[in-house]
């Protein structure tokens, strides 16, 4: 390797390493946006976060490489045109096509190691993290007393604390209603202070309640009109022991989340794909045998015979007379027939949305690997025509393109997955829109051309006007 492709891949790494990590962590905080009242008040740990935001992170990583690629090279490029360096290069007698060569080798490797990766390490990604998430939101929030209010999160328990003392615990006019029992609101118990703290590693809630009563309600069937039925029992000091395991992260069988098309490599998502069509052809084909019973056949003799049979003699009977009757079966029939028919390709489109659907993520495993290069070949030739470095011009431009590609790229998954265009079609149009674009840039850039400058479009305006006169 020469020392110029050295410089020039020291040049890229530095901006490529720090553009992935920023546009990574804005893409993760967007994303994580979502979930987030979902997370909080939850006590989950910083482990368990660190776990989350680890595996969705992999998740984001195919997302934030083509614009962070599109961002670095355009920095890279225009920080060297800025400083005249393409200048120089160009001068010694080398052509700008072989100045982008050694970035365009290294974000060719970027781009196959990103299809692998999102073909291998996403799907597994995407299980475990949104297993993990679903096992978070049914998860119990944490324990939130609040003066005056009734908390309901433990089992079987209505607890009331109407005065927190000190931040250990203590409390003051304690009402609890315990339905562990049955009954409603059958046993109840007044304190007048208490203390409340955990013990045996947070498993068990312990709450030791001083001066007080508990007041049951022992209606039976043999005692429902006896004086005796109700009995209150007075305490000076009573202690309860409440299991805090309905509080616990309990995780689920990863392989119940591994029927999404999130969770499944390109193989596995062939076969879901080839089942689905095959399945939709052979409901197309037993459509007429289903709905063949609601239709009543007359005769029609066409006169030929075949094989002896004659053709067109379905069933020998005559037309009925036109009564009431026969309006309202013949209404009946046909709207039968319509609800039929409704539901029949209601059933096949949902059949074909879903092969569609993982057909696109078929797709986009292949696109978005793609996107990097494409995104290389817009920004490096962009970057040597504006010659602009830093942050201030070429992050403009990425969101620019960025957004193009996006908009471009949820038109066509929308249109592919209603089966308005082919499902490779609507996954692809971004990119084949985008590669012209970039190769404009790369022959402009290697005739040195002065496209986006102020000074070209004012002389072509002067030209113009001239022209006209």
């Amino acid at each position: 390797m020469k020392k110029l492709d050295k410089l020039i891949i020291r040049s890229f790494i530095g901006p490529f390493l720090l553009t992935f990590a920023v546009v990574e962590f804005i893409l993760l905080t967007q994303y994580m946006l979502k979930y987030l009242d979902e997370l909080v008040g939850k006590d989950l740990g910083a482990e368990i976060f660190a776990e989350l935001l680890f595996y969705f992170s992999l998740n984001m990583a195919p997302v934030a490489l083509p614009l962070a690629v599109l961002l670095s090279s355009l920095m890279t490029f225009g920080t060297m045109g800025e400083h005249h360096e393409l200048t120089a290069i160009k001068t010694s007698g080398v052509n700008l096509t072989r100045v982008l060569l050694p970035v365009f080798l290294m974000v060719s490797g970027l781009t196959v190691g990103a299809f692998f990766f999102n073909n291998v390490i996403v799907p597994k990604a995407n299980l475990k993290a949104y297993s993990l998430l679903w096992d978070i939101r049914q998860k119990k929030p944490a324990m939130n007393f609040k003066e005056g209010a009734f908390y309901n999160g433990l089992p079987g328990l209505s607890i009331k604390i109407n005065e927190k003392v000190n931040d250990d615990g203590a409390m003051k006019d304690i009402m609890i209603y315990d339905h562990t029992k049955g009954g409603s609101n059958s046993r109840v118990i007044l304190a007048d202070s208490g203390r409340m703290y955990t013990d045996f590693n947070d498993a068990y809630l312990v709450m030791e309640l001083y001066e007080g009563n508990t007041y049951v309600d022992e209606q039976t069937g043999g005692m429902r009109n006896s004086n005796e039925q109700f009995v209150r029992q007075e305490f000076e000091e009573s202690k309860i022991v409440v299991s805090l395991a309905s509080f616990d992260l309990d995780r689920t069988r990863e392989e119940l989340f591994s029927d999404n098309k999130m969770m499944k490599n390109i193989q596995q998502l062939d076969v879901v794909t080839d089942s689905l069509r095959r399945y939709a052809t052979r409901e197309k084909s037993l459509y007429s045998p289903n709905v063949d019973p609601f239709f009543m056949y007359f005769k029609a003799d066409t006169g030929n015979v075949k094989n002896g049979i004659p053709i067109g003699k379905v069933m020998q009977k005559n037309l009925p007379e036109v009564s009431s009757d026969v309006m309202a079966l013949a209404t009946n029939k046909a709207r039968n027939i319509k609800q039929f028919t409704a539901g029949y390709v209601e059933r096949l489109n949902n059949t074909l949305r879903d092969a569609n659907n993982y057909e696109i993520e078929i797709w986009r495993k292949y696109t978005q690997s793609a996107a990097v290069l494409v995104m290389f070949l817009i920004g490096a030739p962009l970057g040597a025509i504006i010659k602009k470095g830093g942050l201030g011009v070429p992050v403009i431009i990425s969101i620019i393109f960025f957004i193009l590609l996006y908009v471009m790229g949820i038109l066509g998954e929308k249109w592919a997955r209603e089966s308005l265009i082919p499902v490779g079609a609507g996954m692809w149009g971004a990119n084949l829109i985008l590669l012209p674009i970039g190769l404009f840039f790369l022959y402009q850039a290697r005739n040195d051309s002065s496209l986006l400058e102020v000074d070209f479009w004012r002389k072509l305006m002067t030209r113009m006007r001239r022209n006209k006169l």
